[in-house]
C-alpha cells in the first residue's frame, strides 16, 4: 500500500484500529484511501473502498464529503441525491455531496479522521431509511 504523505498521529492509530487496509496517495491532491470498508445491508455491494480528500491546512481545516469505489445503490431501487463522478488514482469514484452544518461545524482540535468517518457511517444509514 502507497503511503505518499505522513497523517496526524490520532488519524494514523485511529485508521490501524479499523484493521483494512489503507493508503495514502497523492493524484490531484491527498487522498486517505481505505480499502474493503463495511456498508450496511440494503446497497449493492458489502465492501467498497473510500477516499476521503484531506485539503491544505488539515486538521484545521475541516474533512468534507465523502467518496466510494465502485459506486453505491440502494437494493431498494429509490435513488441516492447528491451524486457526482469523479475521477480518483485513474478510476471513477462515486462522490456523495455531504457536508457538515451549523448544528455540526467542523472542530478544530476535536474533528479528525475517526470524527469524519462517523458521519461517513450516518450518511450511510441514513439513505437506508428516507
Amino acid at each position: 500500500m502507497r503511503r505518499e504523505f505522513i497523517l496526524p498521529e490520532e488519524d494514523l492509530d485511529y485508521i490501524t484500529s479499523l484493521g483494512l487496509e489503507w493508503e495514502t496517495i497523492r493524484t490531484g491532491g491527498d487522498w486517505v484511501i481505505i480499502h474493503n470498508y463495511p456498508v450496511p445491508a440494503g446497497y449493492n455491494v458489502a465492501n467498497v473502498k473510500v477516499a476521503i480528500k484531506i485539503d491544505a491546512g488539515y486538521p484545521v481545516s475541516q474533512i468534507d464529503m465523502v467518496y466510494f469505489y465502485p459506486a453505491l445503490f440502494l437494493t431498494s431501487g429509490k435513488a441516492i441525491g447528491a451524486l457526482s463522478p469523479t475521477q480518483i488514482d485513474g478510476n471513477s469514484w462515486q462522490r456523495w455531496s455531504r457536508h457538515r452544518t451549523g448544528e455540526n461545524p467542523w472542530r478544530p482540535g476535536l474533528d479528525n479522521l475517526s470524527t469524519h468517518m462517523q458521519l461517513v457511517k450516518f450518511w450511510l444509514e441514513r439513505e437506508l431509511i428516507k
